[in-house]
């Protein structure tokens, strides 16, 4: 049968439009609702560490389309403050680190009664449980001090100083608690006032002029490494320098061999994770883990590996 042309091109128009459709179809249902989750931190002013956990929430978050809030600040009121001003603007998921269980649980708490689901990073892991958080992911800080112990132990130390840049967060207590559960010689924790270096190497220097047995000094925080370096050399001690984290000056002094080790618990990953696991849960009911933490650590950066590391350390994720 011989179509007219006016009929022809009528049946061709129609069928591209519904090509278009059928296209334009599986593109509106892939896209994932725009959830907004806010992560809160206990971050201190000048600690670039949290920095690297910032940039994995927020590669995180571009990649799960969703909105991120990032809130900080250092002191249990101050973080359970912002916890409940989150649950105040009807957050779709909050990511926190439970540094401050006594003061932050009842908030947390709070968050879970009105549907909030809340996933625990870094800090809090003998508390996430209790406080009825969905996952938790970090670094057992119990763990990875003890691994500081044993390796103070293989070197034959036989005195340490553990420097304690924010007395009553619970992760740092917990690292030098777990140095003096396996370290076998004697282990000082010398608390120091924040970030105020200056302040933080007087106190250190004075710590090893004291004590001229101190074969190491641990920092709790890369931001603390070159400080002790300096103290060790300005108080003409003998004393080797660890820390936990890393930063690209800590990279550097793992390079040069001023700097020993450092422990690396992976903060890009924790950002990450949170994001993700609050994304998963909220887009398919996933729980992760298995009752147990989503664990990121410890691994130690020594001279042997560091150059294999140190790329990443450039582009602020590792």
């Amino acid at each position: 049968m011989k179509m007219s042309k006016a009929k022809l091109t009528k049946v061709l128009l129609g069928g591209v439009a519904l090509a278009g459709m059928a296209l334009a179809a599986p593109a509106a249902s892939a896209k994932q609702p725009e959830y907004k989750f806010a992560l809160i931190t206990h971050a201190q002013p000048g600690d670039t560490f949290w920095d690297i956990i910032r940039k994995g929430a927020e590669a995180a978050a571009k990649k799960d389309h969703v909105k991120l809030i990032y809130e900080a600040n250092p002191n249990a009121a101050g973080e359970t403050q912002l916890i409940n001003t989150m649950v105040q603007q009807h957050v779709d998921g909050i990511a926190v680190t439970l540094a401050f269980p006594d003061a932050e649980v009842p908030a947390v708490k709070q968050a879970e009664a009105t549907k909030i689901p809340v996933v625990g990073l870094n800090a809090g892991m003998s508390d996430w449980k209790s406080a009825g958080m969905l996952m938790f992911v970090g670094q057992d800080e119990t763990i990875a001090g003890k691994a500081v112990g044993d390796k103070l132990n293989a070197e034959g130390v036989q005195s340490a100083i553990c420097v304690d840049q924010q007395q009553g967060a619970v992760q740092l207590q917990a690292r030098c608690d777990g140095i003096k559960d396996t370290f076998k010689g004697k282990l000082t924790v010398l608390y120091v006032n924040g970030y105020n270096m200056a302040s933080a190497q007087a106190r250190m220097v004075a710590s090893l002029q004291q004590n001229p047995d101190v074969g190491y000094i641990v920092t709790l925080g890369a931001p603390f490494a070159p400080t002790a370096v300096q103290a060790v050399q300005l108080a003409n001690s003998k004393a080797k320098v660890g820390t936990f984290d890393m930063n690209p000056q800590a990279v550097g002094l793992i390079q040069s061999g001023k700097l020993q080790w450092a422990v690396d618990q992976q903060p890009f990953v924790q950002g990450y994770e949170a994001i993700d696991l609050l994304w998963l849960y909220k887009t398919n009911g996933d729980v992760v883990g298995g009752g147990g933490p989503v664990l990121t650590g410890p691994t130690f950066v020594t001279a042997q590996n560091v150059n294999e590391i140190a790329k990443f350390v450039k582009e602020g994720t590792r």
